[in-house]
């Protein structure tokens, strides 16, 4: 991890950090602010937004089952954006590459151990105790292997390496017998993710289920997500023929295409978070590329800077504040600032400045390495 006050050495879209930032906010503590206005208006359209700030219990989707894949994806688009092939470099050029490679994914397991715990309760002592899947560790995964295919491959192998596995996955889900159990069935227990990882993943699962959201089995399609970032960071820096508004509807277009095909296998395979099953890395590479085009129309072609501003101050530091919001007392912070001036409001507006006041110390926070130019890579 480094701070540095240079610009980066790749092509970056103010879109992409805008996007990113956006992504980061309901992390941050954006989805309070629907149940607060929910409370203060009592209007049945922020109840219905606040439902959607909640994952899915099992099958189904919603916004915020988004916000993971989104990241992932992200991640790819600006691998993408400068994509070089290091497997003809001679080894003193290269091999720096592949260590700070293995260090970043090393670094970001070892801090998703670290954010599964945080600092209140401590990790246990006993290996066996520890949770060793996390957020962090998926998306250093997801990201470590597209890397490896965009350093070693074609472009052509890369998208037949993305379709096999979307096949392939979806074929173990559903064919593969389960030792005990049989094929196809995709319950929390009797999954051959949760076969997998009872039987293979270290230390305990998330919440001592029998399968764990980031377990072994669906880390892979994951990848996924972050190839076909790959693959749309690659066609945004190429010049198009018909112009860069032509590239955001190809991009519209795709989205569409990739939400039809998705929701069309729902029926066969369904659209599982838990499960990361192939039909919901359709369904959430579909919203991606849509974001991504609405982004990209907003703050590159149509140049609103200013409007997505506070989303890049979060977007260019997103993973320190994520890692903070397991390790830092938000809420407590915030109380300490605005407490007094929030009980003064009338009952009704108090939960939402409250939600309000909970946002704005993070930010500030955020701004303040913005302008000092602080910003932590991994």
């Amino acid at each position: 991890m480094q701070a540095t006050q240079t610009k980066a050495d790749k092509p970056r879209l103010m879109s992409l950090d805008a996007l990113r930032g956006f992504d980061m906010f309901w992390i941050l503590g954006g989805e309070k602010l629907f149940i607060a206005l929910f409370a203060l208006s009592g209007w049945s359209f922020w109840q219905l937004a606040d439902a959607q700030m909640h994952h899915s219990q099992w099958h189904g989707f919603t916004f915020y089952d988004l916000i993971f894949p989104l990241f992932i994806f992200l991640s790819g688009v600006a691998l993408g954006l400068s994509p070089k092939r290091l497997d003809k470099l001679p080894p003193a050029e290269r091999n720096p590459i592949y260590r700070h490679a293995v260090k970043r994914l090393l670094l970001l397991l070892a801090l998703g151990v670290l954010y599964n715990h945080g600092w209140g309760t401590g990790i246990p002592a006993h290996p066996d105790e520890v949770r060793y899947a996390s957020v962090l560790g998926r998306i250093a995964f997801a990201w470590f292997f597209a890397a490896l295919l965009v350093w070693h491959t074609s472009l052509r192998t890369q998208i037949v390496a993305a379709v096999a596995i979307l096949f392939g996955y979806a074929a173990i889900q559903l064919w593969l017998p389960v030792p005990g159990g049989q094929a196809g069935w995709l319950t929390p227990a009797g999954s051959i993710n949760a076969w997998v990882d009872t039987h293979f993943l270290p230390g305990i699962t998330y919440q001592n289920r029998p399968y764990d959201p980031e377990g072994i089995l669906s880390t892979l399609p994951a990848i996924v997500n972050a190839l076909i970032g790959v693959f749309v960071g690659r066609f945004i820096v190429k010049p198009h023929a018909k112009g860069d508004w032509a590239k955001a509807g190809i991009l519209a277009g795709a989205g569409v295409l990739a939400l039809v095909l998705g929701w069309g296998l729902d029926s066969v395979l369904p659209v599982n978070k838990d499960l990361w099953t192939s039909s919901f890395v359709l369904v959430t590479t579909g919203w991606s590329l849509l974001f991504l085009a609405f982004f990209y129309v907003l703050v590159d072609l149509l140049g609103a800077k200013r409007l997505a501003f506070p989303f890049v101050v979060i977007g260019v530091n997103s993973i320190i504040i994520y890692l903070a919001s397991s390790l830092m007392n938000w809420d407590y912070l915030s109380k300490s600032l605005f407490g007094g001036l929030i009980n003064a409001l009338p009952m009704p507006a108090q939960a939402l400045a409250a939600a309000i006041g909970f946002l704005v110390v993070q930010w500030a926070l955020l701004y303040w390495m913005y302008r000092k130019g602080i910003f932590i890579r991994i």
